[in-house]
């Protein structure tokens, strides 16, 4: 991985800013990959190299004199090493811990200023363990990746540097405190949030005028009778027997988050679009905002919401309106890449509005979904089989039975159900003694033909540069 410097132009204003990068291969060869972005840093900071004796001073910015002798071109005056005399086999390494990682999220909080902001807006706690440097190791937990309060009280804060640069000490982190913690923080959410896009804003030139609107859960292993939002819904985790949150967040479109809600367990994604458009519009005023949703979330009824409070849009559609594009999916005229393996098409809105409907079709996703295909379909044709062979050798006397079992299994492979047809036979004397199951080739014709195709609806305008060309 390397940095790389990045120039932003947005409203006449001229933003630099710094990406990590990764070298990646793809089809079309190496490719470069971000996997953060910095900010706004000199090249003296990326360049400089530090030195360890004071840490403090060095997560501040600050510079040791001997640094600044070496950069005014001097010779550091360094103490003479004293020599010492030790037995090899006697020395042992103990206690070793991890530095690095934690170095690096510690220098990115100083960095966003959040020790002096939570210092300020939190209460001071207990003596050597106050809430800001609390809320300081939960975000580090989560910024090495570990999944939660009681792996970093019982694990991982023993394990790392924390102890000497924060002063915590090892048996003053417990799960007890690192929850309370979460608490504080929830009191100040919005302060929170205001404080980071203002750093983001000033950082990257981020404006609030196009958003990303998305709603995912999380569940709860308990009862959590205390939570009134806490209920049972559609489990995107495959847990429908835990009760769980919806949480809807919006970010830009750099994938900075700039606010959330959370709602009710079992709310429909598509009724908490209105929630989180009057709440941006308190945060950042009204405007002619850009929303962009999936297919979830999108209905007649939000559409006119949006258009009424003068909002535009860029939604997906149902994939049932793919349907009346089909002749356009056929037609190789009039696509235009976007990049390699995406091309689009601007096609007329099905009701003559002046709404914008875009039909794009992506290699990867096609061979994705054509690859998924083929595997529910081989599965679902063997399930069938089996079934028939048993009922042929021995017949039931429980249609039923034998219906919900088929149902079962169409359940299973929701996109190969679409293709089969499938009916119990019954014998003179009423039982089940097989199956006739044939394949809707009309169906998977057109499987095949909108695999990697979907439609896009749009009631923003294109720019100039980004028309289609004709």
């Amino acid at each position: 991985m390397f940095l790389k410097r990045r120039t932003r132009i947005k409203n006449g204003e001229r933003y630099e800013y710094w990406e990590l990068v990764r070298t990646v291969r793809k089809a079309s060869g190496p490719r470069h990959e971000t996997v953060a972005y910095l900010g706004k840093l000199d090249e003296g900071d990326v360049r400089r190299q530090y030195g360890w004796s004071d840490i403090d001073a060095l997560l501040e910015g600050q510079v040791s004199d001997i640094q600044i002798e070496m950069d005014l071109g001097g010779v550091p005056k360094l103490p003479k090493p004293e020599w010492q005399r030790i037995n090899v086999s006697g020395v042992r390494v103990e206690r070793v811990r991890d530095f690095g990682r934690v170095w690096a999220g510690l220098a990115l909080w100083r960095r966003l200023g959040l020790h002096r902001l939570l210092e300020d807006i939190l209460p001071r706690g207990e003596a050597g363990a106050g809430w800001d440097k609390v809320a300081c190791v939960l975000t580090l937990g989560r910024f090495c990746a570990q999944t939660s309060e009681l792996s970093v009280a019982e694990r991982w804060y023993g394990s790392t540097a924390l102890e000497d640069i924060l002063g915590i000490p090892e048996e003053r982190i417990n799960e007890a405190r690192l929850y309370r913690g979460l608490d504080r923080l929830l009191e100040c959410k919005d302060r929170l949030c205001r404080h980071l896009q203002e750093r983001w804003s000033g950082w990257f030139g981020t404006k609030y005028d196009f958003l990303l609107y998305d709603v995912t859960s999380t569940y709860f292993e308990g009862a959590a009778a205390i939570n009134p939002k806490a209920a049972r819904g559609y489990s995107r985790d495959n847990r429908p027997d835990c009760k769980q949150v919806c949480i809807g967040l919006v970010v830009t479109p750099e994938g900075l988050p700039a606010g959330y809600e959370v709602f009710a367990g079992n709310r429909n994604d598509v009724t908490t679009l209105e929630d989180i458009v009057k709440l941006m519009e308190d945060k950042y005023g009204k405007a002619n905002r850009v929303w962009v949703t999936d297919r979830g979330i999108v209905s007649e009824e939000n559409l006119t919401f949006l258009r009424a409070r003068g909002a535009q849009y860029l939604v997906g559609t149902p994939k049932s309106q793919l349907r009346r594009y089909e002749a356009e999916l056929l037609e190789e005229k009039g696509w235009n890449a976007i990049r390699e393996g995406l091309d689009v098409k601007l096609v007329a809105a099905p009701d003559g509005s002046n709404e914008r409907f875009v039909l794009c079709r992506s290699r990867d996703r096609a061979q994705k979904e054509r690859a998924m295909l083929d595997r529910q379909v081989a599965r679902l044709s063997t399930a069938l089989e089996k079934i028939d062979a048993g009922l042929r050798k021995r017949p039931s006397a429980d249609a039923d039975m034998v219906g919900r079992r088929i149902g079962r299994w169409l359940g299973r492979n929701p996109a190969a159900e679409r293709v089969f047809d499938v009916e119990v036979l019954k014998d003179d004397k009423g039982l089940a003694c097989g199956l006739k199951v044939s394949r809707r080739v009309e169906r998977l014709d057109w499987a095949t033909l909108a695999h990697g195709a979907y439609l896009l609806r749009s009631r923003a305008p294109l720019r100039a540069r980004e028309a289609p060309r004709p």
